[in-house]
């Protein structure tokens, strides 16, 4: 059987302002890192990881740092994980996104626009296929994998377990920061165990 707790990168900045992050170098605010701190011990008292996986951006980067404190292993960075990259519209705010350019603003008009590729960046669509075919591909893996990436592949990830299109799978999900959620999966699929679970101790 293979296990996959998977979490989503703490607390930044742009996160709180609202802003579109895509493929942005933003680091941790306090928040996050000590959300991701609270975290790392937390899972430490629950499993045993045979691996790390992560997105190679810069606050996944320091989320898992943050994670293997207090966790024994060595992490693949990988940019199979990672947002979706939002091109031109990267580090707009999402309400000023939603007003002038509505198909890019990741809400329900965003969602149903999954084909849409905004300039320099990929579509949703994209992001479903690097995100599912990598997930796929740990399904031969026994043991517990720890995956740190970012709330849109998270989405994608419950509503591919749970059969839904991209669509649903968009708009049904979200992810607080360093949420954990996990996966089983053997020969009959996945299965998800719990999902956006956070830390007791985390702020």
């Amino acid at each position: 059987m293979t296990r996959i707790v998977a979490v989503r990168h703490g607390e930044t900045d742009w996160n709180r302002e609202g802003r579109m992050q895509g493929w942005a170098p933003v680091p941790l605010n306090e928040t996050g890192r000590e959300q991701a701190a609270a975290t790392g011990r937390w899972l430490a008292e629950r499993h045993e990881f045979d691996r790390v996986l992560a997105s190679d951006l810069r606050r996944t980067r320091e989320t898992t740092e943050l994670l293997l404190e207090s966790i024994d292993a060595s992490p693949t960075f990988e940019s199979a994980w990672r947002e979706r990259g939002l091109g031109v519209y990267q580090g707009l705010t999402r309400a000023d996104v939603e007003s002038r350019y509505p198909e890019f603003g990741l809400r329900e008009t965003a969602y149903r626009a999954t084909d849409v590729v905004p300039e320099g960046g990929e579509s949703l669509r994209t992001v479903h296929e690097r995100v599912v075919d990598r997930f796929e591909d740990l399904h031969g893996d026994d043991g517990t994998t720890l995956l740190v990436t970012h709330g849109g592949p998270l989405c994608i990830l419950l509503g591919h377990a749970k059969g839904h299109d991209l669509t649903t799978a968009l708009s049904a999900h979200h992810l607080e920061n360093c949420a954990v959620s996990e996966f089983r999966a053997n020969g009959a699929g996945t299965t998800v165990v719990h999902e956006n679970v956070t830390a007791p101790e985390r702020r």
